[in-house]
């Protein structure tokens, strides 16, 4: 997966506080001034791309538009979906759902995070 941010440190910041993401070091093309970080997840073999490049248009992320709606994090227990979201909404993030478990049958809740995107916590 690959996420284009405003601020890329923020974001690098986010996912190595909040989920434990280790960083790369950081590419930067001079020509185009693109930059990036691959950020890796312990145990999960999964890694996210952050991106910015200079001019890049932000528009609005409603909650219920079409397109990718969320990226979601397995934290491997309730407790710990139940602890995360707690320390995110006392750092003042907005928790828009949960924890609860859903009709379906998973654990979870979502959160409004770097730069009005959403942010699944599940089991």
């Amino acid at each position: 997966m690959a996420l284009y941010v405003n601020d890329l440190e923020a974001a690098r910041g986010f996912f190595v506080t909040y989920l434990g993401a280790t960083p790369n070091r950081l590419y930067h093309n001079p020509v185009t001034d693109f930059r990036s970080y691959f950020l890796s997840f312990e145990g999960s073999g999964t890694r996210l791309e952050i991106m910015t490049r200079p001019g890049m248009e932000d528009r609005p992320k409603p909650f219920a538009r079409t397109g990718y709606a969320h990226v979601a994090f397995s934290l491997g227990s309730a407790q710990a979906v139940d602890e995360l979201t707690a320390r995110l909404k006392a750092d003042g993030y907005e928790v828009i759902s949960g924890p609860r478990t859903t009709g379906d049958g998973y654990y979870e809740s979502c959160v409004i995070a770097l730069e009005g995107n959403q942010i699944e916590l599940t089991v």
